[in-house]
């Protein structure tokens, strides 16, 4: 049914045929869903004030292809919007904590373990459950977010290598407080868009020192969570920073949080730079492995543990579909359960479709990043929880 709905009704997933009312003389090149905010932004722009849209075909109302129940896709829901609870308040912690270190006043510990403390229960009960959250990043939150990643990442690699679940709790605050002193850096060098100088890497460098010297600092931290943080930038070389520690001397658990804070530098998304696909920070890891900067065994299990194809992130199948990967197959790596939900050929959503890659002639041609196609990561997640 072609409807008119005014601007400020409408939604991304509406499917809009002509322009109805506007101030201007704008004209749609062709009639499409509408992809993101921006579009919508950019109507307004133009000083659109209605259009008419096929309501038929608007994404939030196709049905669901799936032979899921309704009770599994509700606990699947509510565990996702679960994980992006934890997310958003591990979120606020980080930015309290960064204010207390800028202030001087001793870091409470207490916030961080409750928060990692539900981080590991979920993680715990579903693994997958935070891979999810960690794709959908704000570019101007970098130094928030990255140590929140860092200690999901970890969290989810002790997990597969069947570490107890005390020692991973400690391991989660070590990473969950492994940047802090970066917020003693100025912003001149923290956030600058370009290669830094030897003398500004020479600063940048000490923020692993001004990490150690708050975590030393706070009442109630184990030194276990003190060790991790602590080994974050050494290398098995000896080339690493800041005390060049190497070889042996680095244990297993400054092995794997070296790992998963390089990889998540390598695939987050920041204000002057987008991040690598997964695929790309994999061949990253192993080429630093090769050249004795990592633990080549631990990059080889830390790829296993997230996944050829990560839950969550974005592929590009031969049939020209865009699908965001939802179920992992340790029998077929390569051959995950996706859902699609955009056609490349056409340059706009369709009906989502589950998939089981095992079961269908349809492959992966490459892992890809929403921003190649101007696409939101936010605005995929959402509009997938509305759908399922």
């Amino acid at each position: 049914m072609i409807v008119e709905k005014q601007l400020t009704e409408l939604n991304v997933g509406h499917y809009v045929t002509k322009i109805a009312k506007q101030k201007g003389n704008f004209s749609l090149s062709a009639p499409g869903h509408i992809k993101s905010d921006k579009v919508i932004n950019h109507l307004k722009s133009k000083q659109v004030t209605s259009v008419f849209i096929d309501d038929s075909k608007t994404i939030f109302n196709s049905p669901k292809k799936t032979e899921d129940s309704p009770k599994a896709q509700a606990t699947i829901k509510a565990e996702i919007e679960e994980a992006k609870a934890i997310f958003n308040e591990s979120k606020d912690i980080q930015k309290e904590l960064f204010a207390q270190a800028l202030s001087g006043m001793t870091v409470d510990l207490d916030p961080v373990m409750k928060i990692t403390n539900k981080s590991v229960d979920a993680i715990f009960n579903n693994p997958d459950s935070l891979a999810c959250m960690i794709n959908i990043r704000e570019k101007d939150e970098y130094l928030l977010e990255h140590s929140v990643a860092v200690a999901i990442y970890i969290t989810i690699f002790a997990h597969h290598l069947k570490i107890s679940r005390e020692v991973v709790q400690h391991l989660s605050v070590g990473a969950f407080l492994h940047d802090i002193g970066k917020i003693k850096i100025p912003d001149s060098v923290l956030n600058k868009p370009g290669k830094l100088t030897d003398e500004e890497f020479t600063i940048m460098k000490t923020h692993a020192n001004h990490s150690i010297d708050i975590i030393k600092k706070t009442p109630g931290i184990n030194e276990l969570s003190l060790e991790v943080a602590a080994l974050h930038h050494e290398k098995l070389n000896g080339e690493g920073y800041p005390f060049q520690v190497k070889g042996e001397d680095i244990n297993q658990y400054g092995r794997m949080i070296a790992i998963c804070d390089i990889f998540d530098a390598l695939t987050a998304n920041r204000v002057y730079k987008e991040g690598f696909t997964h695929s790309k920070a994999f061949s990253i890891l192993r080429e630093l492995a090769k050249s004795n900067h990592l633990d080549t065994i631990l990059v080889d299990q830390f790829i296993k543990c997230i996944g050829v194809f990560p839950i969550g992130s974005l592929v590009q199948l031969e049939s020209k579909k865009l699908a965001i990967v939802e179920q992992r197959n340790n029998d077929a790596p390569i051959q995950p359960k996706v859902r699609s939900f955009y056609s490349v050929n056409l340059n706009q959503y369709v009906d989502t479709q589950d998939i089981d890659l095992t079961e269908t002639n349809d492959f992966i041609v490459k892992s890809v990043r929403a921003e190649e196609f101007d696409l939101d990561m936010n605005t995929i997640i959402t509009m997938l929880l509305m759908e399922g």
